[in-house]
């Protein structure tokens, strides 16, 4: 694998943050709104300037007073309408189907390409807090590559991470007298066993140590946790937030309830709120800890949903998956704020200017996060392949996004 530069130089994104949209957000009540469309686009809703000058739906208050921080995209493009192959293109950068092998997606490429200079005792994928499941998130790399998956809940009064922090609520005094009364029934100390051990011993460390802190939210300010608000979402931002404090190298966010078919407006408002809230505190919060200039932040579905909204049953104000033109978020770690990409027609029916293809997107990820799009994927299978690769000819598009970059 090549790199243009030293990953540990600085210069890179030390952690990448994905806030994935799972279902697909629409892009006219985020980051694209139409005031001046019909009524059976908009719904009547209105748009609000941000602190940087562009425009964002009303239903994002919060996101509109720290645009500064982040830059949005508002020209994504594919032909995919289905979630299955929508995602494993907006993950992996690859066309479904072409080829007979599943490509990773990205939290797998970077984490395996950061692995060597990450000595933390978490994985170096965390995936907050259930797996995509649409795809094998690692693919061919396989399952050294494997994220944490940590399960639980956020919000509850303890965060019960699968492997790191123990159910039951046991302290650590607690757990560490339940291993001291292990070794006192242990008496056969054969050195067939010194592997076990050893295993023993090293999860002692990690159910006891620096990990499992690293979860425990209720570290953290009353005054913290509210301002990433009190939902399960928000608290899933917080301890992204701490897990880049940790040094964790990729970190996801399985943001699902966005596939909205029926009663759109009043199925968004809800998700809409609490995105505003947790997103516009980890921008923020990164910030004032000055980690947004080292960490890089993205958010996204695998597609928008359609402009004109579907008013007959049993739709009754939905819309549906629309891929052709849909917005994304991107921050820090080498993306400039207060910036837009692209520029979309009067409805987003289609895109007008600068269109953006998802290996571009993902592409530009990772070469601000250090890894070369175009050097070779680490595998145990010895197959030779790029990360993410351009199309050739008249496909290529405009490359990455340097137009956002810092």
């Amino acid at each position: 694998m090549s790199t243009k530069k030293s990953v540990s130089s600085g210069k890179f994104a030390k952690s990448v943050i994905e806030i994935w949209q799972w279902g697909g957000p629409c892009q006219l009540e985020t980051f694209d709104p139409k005031p001046s469309a019909p009524h059976d686009y908009n719904n009547g809703l209105k748009s609000i300037k941000t602190n940087a000058g562009f425009e964002i739906h009303e239903w994002l208050p919060n996101l509109a007073k720290c645009a500064d921080l982040y830059s949005v995209v508002r020209t994504l493009t594919h032909p995919f309408g289905g979630h299955e192959k929508a995602t494993y293109l907006m993950q992996t950068g690859h066309v479904p189907g072409i080829e007979p092998i599943t490509y990773p997606a990205l939290g797998a490429i970077i984490s395996s390409m950061k692995m060597k200079d990450y000595e933390g005792e978490i994985q170096p994928f965390v995936i907050l807090t259930q797996a995509k499941g649409r795809f094998s998130e690692v693919g061919f790399l396989g399952d050294f590559y494997a994220p944490l998956v940590t399960g639980g809940n956020p919000n509850a009064r303890i965060f019960e991470v699968d492997g790191i922090v123990p159910p039951g609520g046991l302290t650590t005094e607690q757990i560490n007298m339940r291993f001291e009364r292990a070794l006192q029934f242990d008496h056969l100390r054969l050195p067939k066993n010194a592997a076990f051990d050893l295993a023993g011993e090293q999860a002692r460390r990690i159910i006891t140590g620096k990990a499992a802190e690293t979860f425990d939210l209720s570290r953290e300010k009353k005054e913290t946790r509210d301002r990433y608000g009190r939902t399960f979402f928000g608290q899933q931002l917080l301890a992204a937030r701490r897990l880049v404090e940790y040094g964790v190298p990729y970190i996801s966010i399985n943001y699902n309830g966005w596939d909205s078919h029926k009663r759109h407006f009043e199925t968004m408002k809800r998700p809409t709120a609490e995105m505003d809230q947790a997103v516009s505190a980890l921008l923020t919060d990164l910030k004032e800890r000055n980690l947004l200039d080292s960490t890089l932040v993205w958010m996204s579905g695998e597609f928008g949903r359609v402009p004109k909204v579907d008013r007959q049953p049993p739709w009754n104000g939905g819309r549906n998956h629309f891929p052709r033109c849909y917005s994304a978020l991107v921050a820090g770690g080498g993306f400039k704020g207060g910036a837009v990409l692209g520029v979309s027609d009067d409805t987003t029916d289609n895109v007008k200017e600068r269109p953006v293809t998802p290996v571009e997107f993902l592409g530009s990820i990772c070469e601000l996060a250090g890894v070369d799009p175009e050097g070779r994927l680490p595998n145990p299978k010895g197959i030779e392949l790029d990360v993410m690769p351009l199309p050739k000819g008249a496909n290529a598009g405009h490359g990455r996004m340097k137009e956002l970059y810092a």
